[in-house]
């Protein structure tokens, strides 16, 4: 049974950020540099532009995560790559200060750039660095998934209601690893999720998509990630339907909430601004006026600020929608 997305539909848009570690850091590197995260300082710039939620990912490929867990140690053995401080917990309090929701971003595919992190964790060599490898897309690498699903589950129990809603990338072999009756598959990944918080929203994300689909029949919003395109057009439904580009958006996708993921700066966390103002706040507008929900992703510094060009666009998005 999906969790409601009516608070989700109610915020209209938020904010996204990719706060990342690199292979070949230190952990007392990346200990410090999360250290140095100020939380105040980021949460009163996500107030000042009258953003409803914000995204920040947990870890990518280096191995490098922003929170502990007690399973990925014991699993990985590889201390100080989650770092010491929980910074989601830190933000999510934060933010729950001012009326701000936490949701975070997880990979499906976690630790692939580390290959002593991939080793442990089960998970064979080049699966991301070769994302259409069709040896690799017939495989449902369960021993992998069974690992990956208790690291998330461990980090959902520790947050429990402070995260509101989970955007899981990279799940590009959905027949091959997902789309199966017994575990693992969508349902014991997305049960792993909300381990701590049976209310929490969940998207799975099929990669660059327009029009943009439903991954799984009970995800409660769409991953809707773009990259050059801003799709204005009705979407039809299912991988086989006759798409058109007429007509307004629809609010939901098979059920799931409507909802769209792109940058505002020149790729994913870096750049500077892209596009003229007029054209992020309409785009934002005319998705929400029609039901559904945007995300734009921002740069961050290590220290937690989001660079003064971005707030001044978020901040004519969240007047405008205001």
């Amino acid at each position: 049974m999906r969790a409601s997305t009516e608070w989700f539909k109610a915020c209209k848009w938020g904010v996204f950020t990719h706060y990342l570690g690199t292979v070949g850091m230190s952990a007392e590197e990346w200990n410090a540099r999360v250290d140095s995260f100020d939380v105040e300082r980021l949460a009163y710039q996500l107030a000042s532009v009258g953003a409803r939620y914000y995204f920040i990912t947990i870890g990518q490929g280096s191995g490098h995560y922003c929170a502990p867990n007690a399973a990925y140690d014991a699993i990985v053995g590889q201390p100080g790559m989650c770092s010491r401080r929980d910074l989601v917990s830190d933000i999510a309090d934060a933010l729950a200060a001012r009326g701000i929701h936490m949701l975070v971003y997880a990979p499906s595919d976690g630790s692939w750039g580390s290959e002593e992190a991939r080793a442990k964790l089960g998970l064979k060599s080049g699966w991301v660095g070769e994302p259409w490898n069709s040896e690799k897309a017939n495989d449902r690498q369960v021993e992998f998934q069974l690992r990956w699903e208790a690291i998330l589950r461990d980090w959902s129990l520790r947050w429990g209601t402070k995260v509101k809603g989970w955007w899981i990338d990279g799940c590009y072999f959905a027949d091959a690893m997902y789309r199966h009756p017994d575990a693992p598959n969508f349902a014991s990944f997305a049960a792993a999720l909300k381990a701590g918080n049976p209310d929490a929203i969940i998207a799975f994300n099929p990669g660059v998509y327009v029009p943009v689909r439903s991954h799984w029949e009970e995800e409660e919003f769409t991953a809707g990630e773009l990259s050059g395109d801003l799709p204005v057009g009705a979407f039809g439904y299912g991988d086989n339907a006759v798409y058109c580009n007429f007509g307004p958006i629809r609010d939901t996708v098979n059920g799931a909430q409507f909802h769209v993921l792109c940058f505002l700066g020149d790729w994913w966390l870096h750049g500077a601004p892209r596009f003229p103002d007029e054209l992020v706040v309409g785009y934002t507008r005319y998705i929400v006026q029609h039901g559904g929900v945007v995300t734009w992703d921002v740069p961050i510094t290590p220290d937690g600020s989001i660079p003064d060009a971005f707030v001044r666009q978020l901040g004519k998005v969240g007047a405008a929608v205001r």
